[in-house]
């Protein structure tokens, strides 16, 4: 598939080309025994060159509806599948992970990785919902907004409402899948755009860290907060669409809130990617980490 390429003066277009290993999810299930003839060792402990490889099989597998990560206190490849993964596709992580299986631990959660956009109201393009991110400028004070990547993929132009009726700016740079980051440049002036999340003023970037609780904002569900589970997080969306690098937490999602802020306090975390789950059942939402966006764009918070 072929992305398009706009950049607007000031902004730079960042794409990302590897795939890495790394992801996780809520520990509904228990870990799998691995197929005989696995490597075991004797200590519990894979080293870092073990736990790559299999990290690499789970990759090479190719199953939607599978995150996974390195827990670097556990020694493992953490593996978390969604419901619509069959025990048959879990056999094929294993032996795609070859000799290394036994570093595999896989958990289970309710309902499916989606990427979370649908058709509703908030910021509109090319017939689909998503939510603002953040509001951001160049060094130039060019004032632009930053959403999901794989909402900016969509379309070319940004409305505020649903009849399309009020113009708020045009895609300026787009990265998905890989990355699940976009720019969009915005081109009415008489639009307010402050540099906050709700009350909240923003006034820095960071990445958080494992076990910080953190809130999201998304035009679906509004306001809930959870914790931070994993970093590094890989996710396999299905149909190639695989995003590395990613923020797994416990927040929960619904489709239409892909884009929308993950903070804490007065600090910006992250974009809203994908999860499973709903906001009455709970379920694992990943995050595109924002400062990666920021540093992308040339842009910054305020």
């Amino acid at each position: 598939m072929r992305f398009k390429r706009t950049t607007p003066s000031g902004v730079t277009r960042h794409r990302r080309a590897g795939l890495i290993a790394a992801a996780s999810g809520l520990a509904l299930g228990v870990a799998l025994l691995a197929p005989s003839g696995a490597s075991a060792q004797s200590d519990g402990a894979f080293s870092t060159t073990q736990l790559k490889a299999a990290s690499q099989g789970v990759l090479d597998a190719d199953v939607a509806g599978t995150a996974w990560y390195v827990d670097s206190s556990d020694h493992r490849v953490v593996v978390t599948a969604d419901s619509t993964v069959s025990a048959g596709e879990l056999a094929k992580i294993r032996k795609a992970a070859g000799a290394q299986a036994g570093a595999l631990k896989i958990e289970r959660t309710a309902g499916q990785f989606t990427r979370l956009i649908s058709g509703g109201d908030a910021i509109y393009t090319g017939g689909s919902r998503c939510s603002l991110g953040f509001n951001v400028e160049d060094s130039g004070g060019a004032a632009f907004f930053l959403t999901a990547g794989h909402c900016t993929e969509a379309g070319s132009t940004w409305y505020a409402d649903a009849n399309n009726s009020t113009v708020l700016g045009n895609t300026a740079g787009s990265s998905f899948p890989g990355n699940d980051y976009g720019i969009v440049r915005y081109t009415n002036s008489s639009i307010s755009k402050p540099g906050t999340v709700g009350s909240v003023d923003i006034t820095r970037a960071a990445d958080p860290t494992v076990g910080q609780s953190v809130t999201r904002r998304g035009s679906t569900t509004g306001i809930h907060s959870g914790q931070v589970t994993a970093l590094n997080a890989t996710v396999n969306y299905g149909g190639g669409d695989i995003v590395y690098g990613l923020i797994q937490t416990t927040v929960c999602a619904e489709p239409g809130d892909s884009g929308g802020p993950l903070y804490s306090g007065s600090t910006a975390h992250g974009l809203t990617s994908g999860g499973s789950g709903n906001c009455s059942s709970g379920g694992t939402t990943f995050f595109q980490p924002v400062v990666e966006a920021l540093n992308a764009y040339q842009v910054h918070v305020y």
